[in-house]
Parts: structure tokens; C-alpha cells; sequence
């Protein structure tokens, strides 16, 4: 059981980066939480820039390794999170699914360091508040 699984489209960017800040904060502040991350179409890997951007704050994501979303990880999971279905609904299939919620990032497939810098800060901040509530 997983208390919360991030879901992005590739599961390479977005819900890497969030699971990672997660479990760190969660960990820190000595909660058994639980987040587990998957996409809709995974990709091979995880984005290098995404990896160096992780790296910058100490959090290596480089030997993730992108997992299809199924019924079953869903449905063990507490809270779904999606990370860009408000971007792209198209993309978010996972919305058949109860109790979720979007946090309408976009996609760091293609943009440089700077631009995943400012998607990976989205995501510390959302994550470190959600953790704060717990």
C-alpha cells in the first residue's frame, strides 16, 4: 500500500521528481509515508536533465526506472496525484480513478536545466506543504 502515487504521462519527469522530494521530506521528518510514481506511457528512462536537476539537491533519480500505471498500483494507493492532466487531459486516463487530484506542472520533456529547476521547485513546494499536512 502506498500512501500517495504520483502519475505523469511518462513517468520520466514530473512524478519522479515527486515521488523522490516526497519520501525525502516525509523521511526527514521520521513519517512512515509511502509514494510511488508511474506513468501512462513510460518512457525508457528518466530524463537526464531531470536527473542533474534532482542531483543539485541531493536526491539521485538517474537509476529510476519509468513503471506502467495499472489498476492494481492505483488502487493500492491511498491518493492518486496526476501531474499535468490539467495540461493535458488528453494524456490522463488515470482520471477513471477516485480520490484524485491534479497538480497541473508542466512537462520537463525537452527544456533545459533552468526551465526543470523551476518545475522540480513546483514540486518541492507542493510536496514539503502536502507532507507539512500529515
Amino acid at each position: 500500500m502506498y500512501d500517495f502515487l504520483f502519475v505523469c504521462v511518462h513517468n520520466a519527469g514530473r512524478s519522479q521528481m515527486a515521488k523522490a522530494l516526497l519520501n525525502q521530506f516525509a523521511s526527514e521528518r521520521g513519517l512512515k509515508i509511502r509514494a510511488e510514481s508511474a506513468g501512462t506511457e513510460p518512457a525508457e528512462c528518466v530524463h537526464p536533465v531531470v536527473a542533474d536537476a534532482m542531483r543539485e539537491v541531493g536526491l539521485d533519480v538517474s537509476t529510476e526506472r519509468p513503471k506502467l500505471l495499472t489498476d492494481e498500483l492505483a488502487e493500492n494507493s491511498r491518493k492518486v496525484i496526476t501531474m499535468g492532466c490539467a495540461v493535458d487531459a488528453d494524456a490522463c486516463p488515470t482520471l477513471i480513478f477516485k480520490n484524485i487530484e491534479d497538480w497541473a506542472l508542466p512537462d520537463p520533456k525537452g527544456k533545459g536545466i533552468d526551465e526543470v529547476r523551476e518545475i522540480r521547485d513546483l514540486i518541492s513546494r507542493r510536496a514539503e506543504a502536502l507532507v507539512a499536512t500529515l
